[in-house]
């Protein structure tokens, strides 16, 4: 948290600034606060109110008789006590919602639409982790026999994963036989994770023993998977942007995107949180961001299967905008993930 010790109107001046700064990218000087803002007090008046939040530190003067600019810390400040909430338009949330209903009902399709609703949204980039569960569950199976000696086993997990595993019986069955025994283990395991499974301590013959074997090894090696299939958008958005017109701003972007560990780490302080997380300029972590401004929510069912989602652009950032429109497809695509649960 940050320090709290500002008067109402030294709080004023910096909300002006920070939104003001977030729309024109340039200084804001006390004549411009004076003439745009309802503060009713003279411009030395404004002058000294920016000097007291500069010597603070929320506030910095990037040239001599230019106006000021909010620092990492006044943003902070901002977004923890000065921002307000504010809901997506319902002319967005309906755009959003029709197009998810003409997508199909595909796990992918929701991850691109996403993606690019994001970053159209906020006029930013966006980057998307497909969920992925903390424990696998068992929903259906099926046997198929290919030769008498020889079966597939297709195996359904909860949230649509589909694996297959061809392996030999220990003495032929016919198809009547294969597709009774998957339904009683369907029956009996749906739902249940790896362990649950192993432990159901139901009565096995020595080709259910044998299924049941393949079921657990295939749900161990989805367990110990640890990274998922990332989505991303509107690269060429943050091009326009004036912060990111040299080389080291687009880079920090890039490998905020690109780089699979530095998206799990980015991905594993969504996790860590319910709700919307803000990032600005790497926040002491990451001194590889100090030009970047993220905004981060995870989406899913909790303690079950979960993805993150994001914005991603520059510390000067409108984030009360993007927060709403983070905050609406989390919540969009944590309905549709838990549709396919139910």
């Amino acid at each position: 948290m940050v320090n709290l010790g500002l008067t109402e109107r030294q709080q004023k001046v910096l909300r002006f600034i920070v939104q003001r700064h977030v729309v024109s990218a340039v200084p804001v000087s006390s004549k411009y606060i004076t003439g745009g803002s309802d503060l009713g007090v003279s411009s030395a008046t404004i002058r000294n109110e920016m000097a007291a939040l500069e010597e603070m530190g929320y506030l910095m003067q990037p040239h001599t008789s230019a106006g000021r600019v909010p620092t990492e810390l006044g943003y902070r400040y901002f977004v923890e006590r000065l921002m307000e909430k504010v809901d997506l338009s319902h002319s967005d949330q309906r755009m959003i919602t029709h197009q998810f209903h003409q997508a199909r009902l595909e796990i992918d399709q929701w991850l691109r639409l996403s993606a690019a609703v994001l970053a159209h949204l906020s006029s930013n980039a966006s980057l998307v982790t497909a969920p992925k569960s903390l424990r696998c569950r068992l929903k259906h199976l099926e046997l198929i026999s290919i030769r008498d000696d020889i079966a597939l086993l297709i195996l359904v997990l909860q949230g649509g994963t589909l694996k297959q595993q061809i392996f030999t019986l220990y003495s032929p069955l016919d198809q009547d036989q294969l597709s009774m025994l998957a339904r009683r283990l369907s029956n009996r395991w749906k739902g249940l994770d790896v362990d649950e499974v192993a432990e159901s301590g139901i009565p096995l013959d020595e080709i259910a023993l044998k299924v049941s074997q393949v079921i657990i090894d295939t749900m161990r090696r989805i367990d110990t998977r640890r990274s998922s299939d990332v989505y991303h958008d509107g690269l060429l958005n943050i091009l326009n942007q004036p912060e990111f017109k040299d080389r080291e701003g687009i880079q920090q972007i890039i490998r905020a995107i690109d780089e699979r560990q530095f998206v799990e780490q980015l991905v594993s302080e969504a996790l860590q949180h319910g709700g919307v997380q803000i990032i600005i300029g790497g926040e002491g972590k990451w001194e590889e961001l100090s030009e970047v401004g993220i905004v981060l929510a995870r989406y899913g069912i909790d303690d079950r299967i979960v993805g993150a989602m994001g914005v991603l652009g520059p510390v000067r950032m409108p984030y009360e905008r993007t927060v709403s429109v983070v905050r609406y497809v989390s919540r969009l695509m944590s309905d549709l993930i838990s549709d396919l649960y139910m």
